[in-house]
């Protein structure tokens, strides 16, 4: 999985770090992606929450692929953020380690009209300062063959 950030990183709308996304939010500095996970029935769960879904079991931050395809995405035309610039894609993607388990991000490093749902992509991060923090935005690329 690539760890390094695109060439060109827009600004970016950034959380409050709490204990719960921490992880989340500060993994990619080593190049992972975490996304909790059921410490009892193994079920994923994103975005990060205090209890399991599905059993009520508590939820830890465990490392995935980065791996997934694009579920579905919008090419965003329209300058919102004048710091960012247009047009940006904005997708679901579906990582592989479950069916179900998705996760919003942006599309980078391809042209927005050449993205596609079942596009295959990888995780990227770009890094971002949060206030005094350092952060890492996990964005997708095209997934090298």
């Amino acid at each position: 999985m690539p760890d390094h950030a695109s060439p060109t990183i827009p600004a970016r709308v950034l959380p409050a770090l709490k204990d719960r996304n921490r992880e989340f939010w500060t993994a990619g500095a080593d190049g992972r992606l975490f996304i909790t996970q059921c410490t009892q029935c193994s079920l994923w769960a994103s975005p990060p929450a205090d209890d399991c879904p599905e059993c009520g079991a508590g939820l830890e931050p465990r490392p995935v692929s980065g791996r997934g395809n694009v579920f579905t995405y919008t090419v965003n035309r329209q300058p919102f953020n004048p710091a960012v610039p247009v047009p940006y894609v904005i997708a679901i993607i579906e990582l592989e380690e479950q069916r179900d388990l998705r996760l919003a991000a942006n599309i980078v490093d391809c042209e927005p009209d050449s993205v596609y749902s079942g596009m295959p992509v990888e995780v990227r991060f770009e890094q971002q300062h949060a206030g005094d923090e350092v952060v890492y935005v996990p964005v997708f690329a095209p997934r090298s063959a």
